[in-house]
């Protein structure tokens, strides 16, 4: 086929990847894979550090076994001091507001600060949230800073994706592979045709230059970062019609649950931003108490319901026995409100809290005929994952790697939990913005991979 007789499509897509600065894009990408990577594989090092020291060593070290109930509520109020002070004071208010989605708003050079400071002292001191959103600010950001530092004019087109480009890199180091961190970009962006492979390439060169520094590096260094792991799954067995059954109402349930609690984030946001510096430290607060309530009610540790959820998530898909029915279920009231809580006054991401939680949900429901422990762990990771971050491709892909080898037969289940919890999140999203339509004006849409207000 001729020049003239390609279709339009691949006609501007030889164009784009012909254009010499498309070509100086994608060294740029190379090249910023390495620092990003690095930056990122710090912070998270950083974060596990003060993390381990906090929850375990220093409990330990003045006597106790593990963190006692009340271990939280101090804690919190630190955090709590210092994201207010941030959010009031510096430029950014400490980055975006997990209630808001998944992927925020470029940013700034001068925001950076805050940012890291806010998600840092957030995710160590027991905020329910994980590290994603801080990891896609801080390479979006640098990556952004870096381009500009060689150019004089800005380029809006170019910005988006040089920040998309360092937001993959960043991101790929928590998620333990590159190709979720290019998935997530690119569904979030809602990019068709030529746009959508003019943006792949640069993530997909930067995310996977990125993770082949941060293996090299961690396993030079010896650090550990807390990666998202399933070391250990239950062996699975055939799926059957009692496990799609079953699925398709736990993932709508999960899909009911994350809506509400993102709707009680976005609440608890709009209530904290009128008086940030107070009301911030309250709602920290109540995120400790909350805590300690789990601890309280089970005599278990308050760091199961605390943080993202990373380790509790790993225990309960290697040793599913060791969490008795009551546990699992005062772990989804107390983690799940405080959850709440944290999306709207606190800085960190949606996604590894609203993982367990969903796993908690369907290990409850494991005794279920014809309903396996393995296939309730695949479905709660699919729809939990699909509810909050509204990106079913994304959900589908991370929970099939987390599955590992047991991953393929539980693929068509895990296909059907994400589209089911999506599209009951959708539902339930749209009809509460027709609500919001016939009693006022219309509100702005979200952005792809955000929540909707309300």
């Amino acid at each position: 086929m001729s020049q003239a007789e390609e279709p339009g499509g691949e006609r501007a897509l030889h164009r784009v990847l012909r254009d010499p600065g498309y070509g100086k894009l994608l060294l740029l990408a190379a090249l910023l894979g390495v620092p990003v990577s690095l930056v990122a594989f710090g912070f998270l090092a950083l974060e596990h550090a003060v993390q381990h020291w906090l929850w375990a060593e220093l409990p330990h070290h003045w006597g106790w076994s593990r963190a006692p109930w009340w271990w939280p509520l101090p804690l919190l109020a630190v955090a709590g001091s210092v994201v207010a002070g941030v959010v009031a004071r510096l430029p950014g208010r400490g980055g975006h507001v997990p209630a808001h989605g998944t992927v925020g708003e470029p940013v700034s050079a001068a925001a950076l600060p805050g940012v890291v400071l806010a998600g840092l002292v957030s995710l160590s001191f027991g905020a329910v949230l994980g590290p994603e959103a801080p990891l896609l600010a801080i390479g979006g950001g640098l990556a952004l800073l870096a381009a500009r530092a060689r150019r004089r004019d800005g380029a809006p087109g170019l910005d988006a994706v040089v920040s998309a480009t360092g937001g993959a890199a960043a991101i790929s180091t928590v998620f333990g592979n590159p190709l979720i961190a290019v998935v997530l970009i690119l569904e979030a962006a809602g990019l068709g045709g030529p746009r959508l492979i003019a943006l792949v390439l640069p993530c997909l060169l930067a995310s996977g230059i990125g993770a082949l520094v941060v293996t090299g590096f961690r396993d030079w260094s010896g650090l550990d970062t807390g990666t998202l792991a399933l070391p250990s799954v239950p062996p699975a067995g055939t799926l059957g019609a009692g496990d799609f059954l079953w699925g398709v109402l736990l993932a709508a349930a999960i899909a009911c649950g994350v809506v509400a609690a993102t709707r009680g984030g976005r609440g608890t946001a709009a209530w904290t931003l009128r008086r940030p510096a107070s009301r911030t430290v309250l709602c920290a607060l109540a995120v400790g108490v909350l805590l300690a309530g789990y601890a309280l009610c089970t005599g278990r540790s308050p760091e199961e319901a605390a943080l993202s959820g990373q380790a509790a998530l790993a225990d309960l898909a290697a040793r599913p026995t060791a969490w008795p029915v009551p546990v699992l279920a005062w772990l989804l009231l107390f983690k799940g409100l405080a959850w709440t809580v944290s999306l709207g006054a606190l800085r960190g991401g949606a996604v590894f809290p609203a993982l367990t939680l969903g796993s908690a949900l369907t290990t409850i429901c494991a005794g279920l005929p014809g309903f396996g422990v393995t296939s309730g762990l695949a479905v709660g990771l699919a729809a939990a994952g699909a509810a909050v971050t509204r990106l079913p491709v994304t959900a589908s892909i991370l929970a099939t790697l987390l599955l590992g080898p047991d991953a393929p037969g539980q693929m068509p289940l895990v296909i059907v939990a994400s589209v089911v919890a999506f599209v009951v999140g959708e539902l339930l999203r749209s009809r509460r913005r027709s609500r919001g339509t016939s009693a006022g004006p219309p509100a702005a849409a979200p952005a792809r991979g955000s929540p909707p207000v309300g």
